[in-house]
């Protein structure tokens, strides 16, 4: 309301308002005005054409920025495809990256580019489910057949480029998983290694380096990146989380149901030991509250 920013800018009121409509009752006790004739009305409808203008202009400016970034998103995608040497524009593409601490909680991520731009609702989590240990070459393979076989069961869009993070080992696997749903060949697949940004294909034994500065490069690197954070953040609240079951599960008398329910609340140990006995005891009753206040001191 132009009024209250008025008084807050400014610290005062206005003493007279002039409006084209009647105030909301809350702001009745300002005295208001709405002209009909003379140069009040003239003053009103010179202040209305100016919001219209304001309005339109800033519409325009927004269209010309969007304008502007999808431009640039083409030009990028076109000269990707030219480095890459693709049959077709990448408009969308993903790009799957794996993370685990010294073998311990494996997970993978999948990140969604569409037209050069991330687009987040489609972003998937796996968590390894047939993978013993720290095998960064199977537990690609698996993530990247179940992603697939998905998308293959739903009668889902393809992407038009795949991209993996890591070497000749992890666009291996990837490649065998796609030989296995009959969509090698089908799907242009690449591969990112972090320490000198080489882009492997599958079959060559030489990668190729695309301009440090390039454009093309840099939107692989972004992408790879947010693959990177995608599955670390996973990593780390997954490791998390298995901690503080691990350490409540030692408490007598603290099941499964309360376990969920002291998860979803507090998140970690610590913020249990600081939470009040009576507030914990409103969660999971008294008797496990002071039982659990008790054991962890």
């Amino acid at each position: 309301m132009l009024v209250v920013s008025i008084r807050n800018e400014f610290g005062r009121t206005p003493h007279d308002v002039l409006t084209n409509i009647p105030l909301s009752p809350h702001l009745q006790v300002i005295t208001h005005t709405i002209p009909q004739i003379g140069d009040k009305r003239k003053l009103l409808d010179l202040a209305l054409k100016n919001v219209l203008y304001h309005k339109k202009e800033t519409t325009e400016k927004k269209g010309q920025q969007q304008q502007a970034l999808q431009e640039r998103s083409q030009r990028v995608l076109l000269k990707l495809q030219q480095d890459l040497q693709l049959k077709t524009l990448p408009l969308h593409i993903e790009c799957f990256d794996n993370s685990n601490l010294q073998g311990t909680n494996p997970v993978s991520s999948l990140v969604v580019f569409k037209n050069g731009v991330a687009a987040k609702k489609d972003y998937r989590h796996f968590n390894i489910k047939t993978v013993e240990g720290p095998n960064d070459f199977a537990s690609m393979h698996e993530v990247v057949f179940r992603r697939y076989k998905r998308l293959l069961d739903e009668k889902a869009d393809l992407p038009d480029l795949i991209v993996v993070d890591g070497g000749k080992g992890q666009l291996s696997s990837a490649c065998d998983a796609l030989k296995e749903l009959s969509l090698y060949g089908e799907i242009p697949i690449i591969g990112i290694a972090k320490r000198l940004e080489e882009i492997y294909f599958p079959q060559d034994s030489i990668p190729i380096h695309i301009d440090k500065k390039s454009e093309s490069l840099m939107l692989l690197q972004r992408i790879r990146d947010e693959a990177h954070r995608f599955a670390i953040t996973f990593h780390r609240d997954k490791r998390s989380k298995n901690t503080f079951q691990s350490q409540l599960e030692e408490i007598p008398g603290i099941g499964k149901e309360t376990m969920v329910k002291l998860l979803k609340t507090y998140k970690s140990v610590k913020k249990i030991k600081a939470a009040d006995l009576d507030e914990l005891a409103k969660l999971i009753g008294q008797h496990k509250a002071a039982t659990l206040k008790n054991y962890l001191g």
